[in-house]
Parts: C-alpha cells; sequence; structure tokens
C-alpha cells in the first residue's frame, strides 16, 4: 500500500473516531436538556439524533452536489449551519454557569462538526471515482499529467473528463467539478470548459 493510502486511512480513523467521542458527549449533553425541558425518555434520546443527524446528512449532500459542478443550494446549507448552532447551543446551555464551564460543555459539539468537516473533507479529495484503485490506469494517466505534461495537455485531458462524465441531464459537469477532479482552482475548470466549448481543445 502506498504511503498516501496509509496517511488517508489513518486520518479517516482518527477523525471517526474523535467524532464517535464528541458524538456521545454530546448526545448526552442534549440528552439531559430534553429531559430538563419536560420531553419523555424516548424524545429526549431521539431529538439529539435528529440534530446531530442533519450535522451528518447536510454535508453529504452539498458533497454529491459539488461533484456534479453545484454548490448546493441554500437548503443544506442553511440546515448545517442551523442544526451547528442547536448543538453548540444545547451543550452549553447544560453547562456550569461560568466561562471554563461552558467553554468544557461546547467542545464536544464543536469536536463534532469541525471532526467531520474533517471526514468530508477527506472524502472530497481521495474519493474520486477515477481514482479508485491503486494500479487503475485513469488515475496513473492522471497523476502523470499533473506532475509532467504542460498545462495544455492536461487542460485537453480535463476536458475529455468532463465530455466522458456528463449529469444525467446530458449536460457538461461544471467548471467548479472539472477543476476538483484535477486539483485545480475553479477558475481553471471555467476556463477549460470555455475552451473546449469553442474548440480549442479539440
Amino acid at each position: 500500500m502506498r504511503p498516501d493510502c496509509w496517511i488517508r486511512l489513518t486520518t479517516t480513523a482518527s477523525v471517526l473516531l474523535v467524532a464517535l467521542i464528541a458524538a456521545v458527549v454530546s448526545f448526552r449533553h442534549m440528552h439531559e436538556l430534553a429531559l430538563l425541558h419536560g420531553e419523555d425518555p424516548l424524545a429526549a434520546a431521539l431529538i439529539p439524533l435528529a440534530v446531530d443527524g442533519t450535522i451528518v446528512a447536510a454535508p453529504i449532500s452539498l458533497l454529491l452536489a459539488s461533484r456534479y459542478g453545484s454548490r448546493g443550494g441554500v437548503l443544506p446549507w442553511s440546515l448545517l449551519i442551523i442544526a451547528s448552532l442547536a448543538s453548540l447551543g444545547a451543550n452549553v446551555a447544560v453547562a456550569e454557569p461560568s466561562l471554563i464551564g461552558r467553554v468544557i460543555a461546547a467542545w464536544p459539539s464543536f469536536a463534532l462538526i469541525g471532526a467531520y468537516e474533517m471526514l468530508i473533507s477527506q472524502i472530497r479529495r481521495f474519493a474520486n471515482p477515477h481514482n479508485s484503485g491503486d494500479d487503475a490506469e485513469p488515475e496513473t494517466l492522471t497523476v502523470q499529467l499533473r506532475r509532467r505534461a504542460p498545462d495544455r495537455t492536461l487542460q485537453q485531458h480535463a476536458w475529455r473528463w468532463a465530455q466522458d462524465n456528463l449529469l444525467p441531464g446530458g449536460e457538461l459537469p461544471g467548471g467548479e467539478a472539472i477543476a476538483e477532479a484535477f486539483e485545480r482552482s475553479a477558475r481553471w475548470g471555467r476556463l477549460v470548459k470555455k475552451a473546449g466549448l469553442v474548440g480549442e481543445l479539440g
């Protein structure tokens, strides 16, 4: 296994461990708060899952949208922000009424949000369908182009990638999706798409 694979697996395992610990502590805080405000035991157990579940689900939706060249829309971003604030607020609400107490109580929720965002970043960086295997030919070609080929050749390769990865409706992927596949800036991806459409990369 290549060194970068070990780094990826170690980082992912570490992030998952931090997220699990933070999720358990954050769950206990929100569960306690729900009981204190008159919720029955079942509701008090489900409410924290609904809050933290939204924190988990919203970035997945944004990740999927980004792979099709979209920013994800208002709804997942709104849900992510609201759920994150709700989780932080619930943890702080059960804290000892002191600065240190509130910081300690807020940390599990903050750690869960941060750890999960790091995990999504890992997935976004490494889960390119064209880089799924160590010996896959598309990955080898892409890596060689990134390291050795002139930018013009890489642009032509990116344009062919865009033509081979049409969206479900038959449209070309957005410039952001092209850029993400080749670890370049969004502006570079948009220029590749524009040049390809006018026939400069044929």
